[in-house]
């Protein structure tokens, strides 16, 4: 079984060492996403702008895959302030439509403090 590997060009993957996406078996991995800007390095100031930045960065890793959000199956949301999640909902709804995947919140510190969520999902490719 072979396994491919996607990179997005974060500092952090290489900082780190590991990739954005792994694809395996039918599945695709992708590691969790913050908000970050990968061409400037700046992370915006809230939450919802976050949010919207991490899943158009994991919605063109999942692209790059050959999958989509219609075919991710769980998701994880990590933040280091629970209140802030409910702003994310009408993004999350929007983003996922039609076709709600398994979810989990969890409330935990992020790596950089100015972070203020990070996605983690799994999806399949299609067919």
């Amino acid at each position: 079984m072979a396994i491919r590997r996607i990179t997005t060009g974060s500092t952090w993957e290489a900082k780190i060492g590991y990739a954005r996406v792994v694809i395996a078996d039918g599945w695709v991995f992708v590691s969790g996403t913050t908000g970050t800007d990968h061409a400037t390095g700046s992370i915006p100031k809230t939450v919802t702008e976050q949010c919207e930045l991490a899943l158009k960065i994991i919605g063109a890793a999942l692209k790059k895959a050959g999958s989509s959000f219609a075919h991710v199956v769980r998701v994880h949301y990590i933040l280091p302030k629970a209140a802030d999640f409910e702003a994310c909902w009408p993004i999350l709804a929007a983003t996922f439509g039609a076709n709600p995947p398994a979810a989990t919140m969890i409330q935990a510190g992020l790596i950089d403090p100015r972070h203020k969520i990070e996605i983690e999902v799994t999806a399949r490719l299609p067919g």
